[in-house]
């Protein structure tokens, strides 16, 4: 069993299966999980979700990363994750097929960058119709933890610019005490 996220004192930031399991992923999908980060919460539990006849690919920019994420996976002894090395600040970047994944995980990475289209449209590309992506990041809100507020998304801006590209709005839930969670459908 893969443990959530904890901070100081034991309160969760978010709990990686239950959000997953609410924003829809299911068994035997193909997912990418697009800055998969060290510890690869949102990988390893996808890739338990998925179970054996799914697959993951847990996408990062930083190679120490990838290889931490892999460590971890053959520890928990998963053998449905491929980590692989993106700037997904860069278009086809993850050099996926189009129309390839069922689901796209997007965690805590909206507000280390300002390139949200181009990280958007690579997650359209690679999706098939009907493929969702579950996307979540900081609160516009000060809290006790996290990036400067200056960094940090509204929900609304990235539900816009969602549409905008071809993305229908599933469903809206708090996805922790300090993060939205998004669940966008490609149409």
């Amino acid at each position: 069993m893969i443990l959530p996220s904890k901070i100081p004192g034991g309160a969760e930031l978010m709990n990686a299966e239950e959000v997953l399991k609410t924003a829809g992923i299911e068994e035997k999908m193909k997912v990418a999980d697009f800055g998969c980060g060290a510890k690869g919460y949102f990988s390893l539990q996808a890739a338990k979700l998925v179970g054996k006849d799914g697959f993951v690919y847990a996408f990062d920019i930083l190679k120490s990363v990838l290889q931490a994420v892999s460590n971890l996976s053959r520890l928990h002894g998963f053998k449905n994750i491929e980590t692989r090395w993106a700037d997904l600040e860069v278009y086809q970047s993850t050099k996926l097929a189009e129309e390839s994944v069922d689901f796209v995980i997007i965690t805590n990475l909206f507000f280390q960058t300002k390139k949200h289209d181009i990280i958007l449209k690579e997650a359209h590309r690679i999706l098939r119709k009907n493929g969702k992506i579950f996307l979540a990041d900081w609160g516009k809100t000060a809290s006790p933890l996290g990036p400067p507020v200056e960094l940090r998304v509204k929900p609304e801006e990235v539900k816009n610019l969602a549409l905008s590209l071809g993305f229908a709005l599933e469903k809206e839930f708090a996805a922790g005490p300090y993060h939205f969670g998004l669940v966008l459908v490609k149409k």
